[in-house]
């Protein structure tokens, strides 16, 4: 069903469904699978070529003659050509496409694996910036189909890309449950919000989806919904959210009074995403508080505070009954029928917890993001420390689209310091508050109260066609190591994307002395066959990287 096809009638379904208790929400069964392909329009011919012309005579070379018709200018056989030209939709999936996404997975010294990362297509409006009405134009026979074209979305919008890694500590429950779920929440709270698609004019919107006052539907019920969620972290939580006011949250925050030329509404893709990521941690955060321990557990020894190693705090996240989560308090077993559902993040209570990055590309028209001539938007939402790197095409050098969340972040230090007790510098000299190390995450229950949101940082940038040659999102297993620049280098220096992103973490890791996790996804962009020109290529931190891995090989240079 269209997301603009009755949104009145949908918003109203998914709000019914909201209010009714978990039991009676629809099963996991019925939610649908998240889409790890892209669908694209083929030339029936590049599937099967000899299929195309039925009646070939199929003799042997010596018995053809050649034509001898009139002849035909190369415009009349190009204009014939595009005109009769059969397309075909396929479905690519984007993980095996290695000419426009890698990734590169390592768990480096570490025993198990914490990271995980998603890619593929999400049901959303397009939030793309629309191009002026004297840029767009048909080309002849690009009709109907649009021959090589990227199909478009159930909605009747250009696909949008959803791309996220996500760095789990102290165990993978809370990165597996973003890897699965966080997806669905985006896509949810756009329907809740009434997004509406950048990309059709005032006089577009369907009559259906105006009020009694002629404005867009469900404004007042977008507001309600953001005073409702912040009112749920402050009744749940408290502490550091008895005043939390969300950046991107109009209804309650003073950014919008502030500024009047604030274009924040409360549709905006913005809001859409920093409601789906509160979203999405106060059900994990419901989750674990709901759970205690089991009887065998309650009389061994592990049970001792101070056996379990558990923090001061570890009660006051509390837990309501009343209050259900938007995607169940449950998730699929692996292998095991969807009815067949497990606790989120395992039958005992998770205190870990993960860091998350995700990127949205929209584009104006369905030609895809990675086509040279194609204009396209990108919006990341980033909370923690895993990070968002963009190749300029002109110059080569990094243009970084995320910060860390540190407590030595100056940002984050006057967000929290009237709530946390200490800050603590480790034997590395880092800062820590509360023993952890990112001040934004999913997760980590304990520290709820003293600030560890999961709040995004939210960035936009419109892309113009090649101005960038890719993307770059890596856990700070890689990060943590290697500097900006070094990272896009050894990206240039490999073929595919895939490569590439399986250079980075094996590089990553084997400069490091201490491996963490690496992860690091590629993602083709306009510019990729010129990432080389701008600034001399990869040539730049060549010496240094040789140095580094010269030195790694070295066994007594780790001694000294």
């Amino acid at each position: 069903m269209s997301h603009h096809a009755h949104p009145y009638s949908i918003r109203n379904a998914l709000r019914a469904v909201f209010r009714e208790p978990c039991s009676s929400r629809p099963s996991i069964s019925q939610r649908r699978a998240f889409h790890e392909y892209f669908v694209t329009h083929l030339p029936s011919s590049s599937l099967s070529p000899d299929k195309q012309h039925a009646n070939h005579h199929r003799l042997p070379r010596d018995e053809s003659s050649p034509h001898s018709g009139p002849s035909r200018t190369p415009a009349q056989l190009a204009q014939q050509a595009a005109v009769s030209r059969d397309t075909t939709i396929v479905r690519i999936p984007i993980k095996s496409a290695k000419h426009h996404f890698g990734a590169g997975v390592s768990r480096g010294s570490r025993p198990y694996n914490e990271d995980t990362y998603q890619a593929g297509t999400i049901e959303m409006p397009a939030f793309a910036k629309r191009q002026p009405v004297s840029l767009t134009r048909t080309l002849p026979g690009q009709g109907g189909a649009g021959g090589g074209q990227s199909a478009k979305s159930e909605s009747g919008d250009p696909q949008v890309f959803y791309f996220g890694v996500f760095d789990g500590h102290g165990g993978s429950e809370c990165s597996d449950f973003l890897r699965d779920r966080l997806h669905g929440y985006i896509e949810e709270a756009a329907l809740l919000f009434g997004m509406e698609s950048s990309l059709r004019s005032d006089s577009s919107v369907d009559d259906t989806s105006l009020d009694s006052e002629g404005g867009i539907m469900g404004e007042q019920d977008a507001e309600d919904l953001q005073k409702s969620l912040v009112s749920m972290w402050r009744e749940t939580v408290g502490g550091y959210f008895k005043r939390f006011k969300p950046e991107h949250f109009p209804a309650v925050s003073n950014n919008s009074s502030a500024n009047p030329k604030s274009t924040l509404n409360s549709s905006s893709i913005e809001t859409v995403l920093a409601y789906a990521f509160l979203k999405a941690d106060l059900d994990f955060t419901t989750a674990q508080a709901s759970k205690h321990t089991n009887a065998a557990r309650a009389q061994s020894s592990i049970d001792d505070p101070v056996l379990a190693d558990r923090p001061l705090n570890d009660n006051d996240v509390l837990f309501q009954d009343d209050r259900p989560a938007s995607q169940n308090l449950r998730a699929p077993r692996k292998g095991s029928s969807p009815d067949l559902a497990a606790p989120i993040g395992g039958a005992q209570r998770f205190k870990g917890g993960s860091t998350a990055s995700v990127a949205l590309i929209s584009t104006p028209t369905p030609v895809p993001f990675w086509h040279p001539a194609s204009p396209s938007t990108l919006i990341v939402a980033h909370a923690g420390d895993t990070r968002i790197l963009l190749s300029r095409t002109s110059d080569g050098k990094a243009l970084p689209l995320t910060t860390n969340h540190h407590p030595d972040a100056p940002v984050e230090a006057n967000r929290l310091r009237r709530y946390a007790a200490s800050f603590v510098t480790d034997s590395f000299g880092e800062e820590r508050m509360g023993g952890l190390a990112n001040t934004r995450a999913f997760g980590d229950i304990g520290s709820k109260r003293l600030g560890v949101s999961a709040e995004p940082q939210i960035t936009r940038v419109d892309l113009a066609p090649a101005e960038y040659s890719f993307v770059v999102m890596v856990s700070d297993g890689v990060s943590g190591h290697l500097t900006d620049q070094e990272i896009l280098d050894v990206v240039k220096e490999a073929r595919t994307p895939a490569q590439g992103a399986g250079d980075l973490a094996g590089f990553a890791v084997e400069v490091s002395e201490e491996a963490d996790n690496a992860t690091a996804l590629v993602v083709r962009l306009g510019g990729w066959e010129r990432r080389n020109e701008g600034g001399g290529g990869s040539l730049g931190t060549k010496e240094q990287r040789d140095y580094r891995r010269q030195e790694a090989m070295d066994p007594r240079a780790r001694r000294q």
